[in-house]
């Protein structure tokens, strides 16, 4: 499809396409209406890449509702998951099988497995990403607790990562919860503990490009995009923010044109690099050396 603007700004979305490999923008849905789900695909669709249906709000929904609702997701080339604790809620019940079959069936094609609010042994854990593959459900896991006081270091969310990678997983969330504060990689007001995220980003090099960083707040997504560069993963995303994260990740916005503008005065440049360019010849904060 043309962009509007393509006659006058030829590159200014220079992202690859859906299904993408990297850069993914994951969508939380609290209560999106048929009427705003056919909007929201419509407005945004190519560049929602995940839609969670977020903690267990998909089983207060009839199944009709529900099956149209996936189904209009899904063409659009979106993996669609419900929230990780129905999983859990699942798990605790004694039904963790059943569910997801019923999953499958009501034509999910992910789901998230996660312990943050109940606890998980490895082998348990290991388990039932296995068998959730077995059912050809795409698995998007995700570490860390919900509970601010029982918060793991990053030491242990990175172990746990790639302890998920290795059983199967296709994508791993850092939990950061809705609020983003006080949770995962972040303060009490939200702001980014650098060293956290250092830790993570060293353990998990190679797999950067399938961790998806929760970050509901502006400043995280701004941090990020400009630590990372326009292909770093994004979740929880609220449904009105997701034009607005894009034109982030494209420089499109003052928080990431202003670096592309700072950098043109420095060299004397007579073109705006790309952030993409920006942040692989000059790394706005550099990992520590492993």
């Amino acid at each position: 499809m043309t962009k509007a603007w393509a006659p006058v700004f030829s590159d200014v979305d220079p992202r690859s396409r859906k299904p993408r490999t990297a850069g993914v923008t994951m969508v939380i849905d609290k209560c999106q209406g048929p009427g705003a789900t056919v909007d929201l695909l419509a407005m945004a669709g190519e560049y929602i890449d995940h839609w969670k249906l977020s903690f267990g709000t998909s089983a207060l929904l009839e199944e009709d509702l529900l099956r149209d609702k996936i189904a209009r997701v899904r063409d659009k080339g979106t993996l669609i998951y419900p929230g990780g604790t129905l999983t859990e809620y699942a798990i605790v019940r004694g039904a963790c099988r059943d569910y997801m079959r019923r999953a499958r069936s009501l034509g999910f094609n992910g789901i998230e497995i996660s312990d943050g609010t109940i606890h998980l042994s490895p082998a348990i854990r290991r388990d039932v990403i296995r068998f959730a593959l077995d059912l050809g459900l795409v698995v998007v896991a995700e570490v860390g607790k919900k509970d601010p006081r029982e918060q793991p270091s990053a030491e242990a969310l990175a172990k746990q990562a790639l302890a998920d990678f290795e059983a199967g997983a296709s994508w791993v969330i850092v939990e950061a919860r809705e609020s983003g504060k006080g949770v995962g990689v972040y303060g009490e007001d939200g702001s980014v503990h650098e060293q956290d995220v250092d830790i993570i980003a060293t353990a998990l090099n190679s797999h950067l490009d399938r961790l998806i960083w929760e970050a509901p707040l502006k400043n995280q997504q701004e941090y990020f995009i400009l630590r990372f560069g326009p292909d770093v993963c994004l979740g929880n995303i609220q449904p009105r923010d997701v034009l607005g994260v894009e034109a982030l990740r494209a420089g499109l916005r003052f928080e990431t044109l202003r670096p592309l503008i700072e950098e043109m005065e420095r060299e004397r440049a007579e073109d705006i690099p790309s952030l993409a360019e920006r942040v692989s010849r000059i790394a706005r904060r550099r990992l520590p050396e492993a």
